[in-house]
C-alpha cells in the first residue's frame, strides 16, 4: 500500500457538494419567504427550524461577514 495515497475529492465530489450547498441555500430562502420551516440535522439531532430562527440566523451570518 502506497503511504502517500490519500482520499481526494474529485472534481464530481466537489461539484456535487457545492451543489448541496446550493440547495439548502435555497430552501432557507424558500422556507422564509413562505412562513413554513425547514428540519435539519444539527449535532447528529434533527432540529426544526422556524422560518423566525431562520431569518435570525441570515442576520447573524449577515453581521458577522
Amino acid at each position: 500500500m502506497n503511504k502517500t495515497s490519500q482520499f481526494k475529492p474529485s472534481d464530481g465530489a466537489l461539484a456535487a457538494l457545492a451543489a448541496l450547498h446550493r440547495s439548502a441555500a435555497e430552501a432557507r430562502k424558500i422556507a422564509i419567504q413562505t412562513n413554513t420551516g425547514i428540519v435539519i440535522r444539527r449535532d447528529g439531532k434533527l432540529v426544526e427550524l422556524s422560518a423566525a430562527d431562520l431569518i435570525a440566523e441570515a442576520v447573524a451570518k449577515t453581521a458577522a461577514e
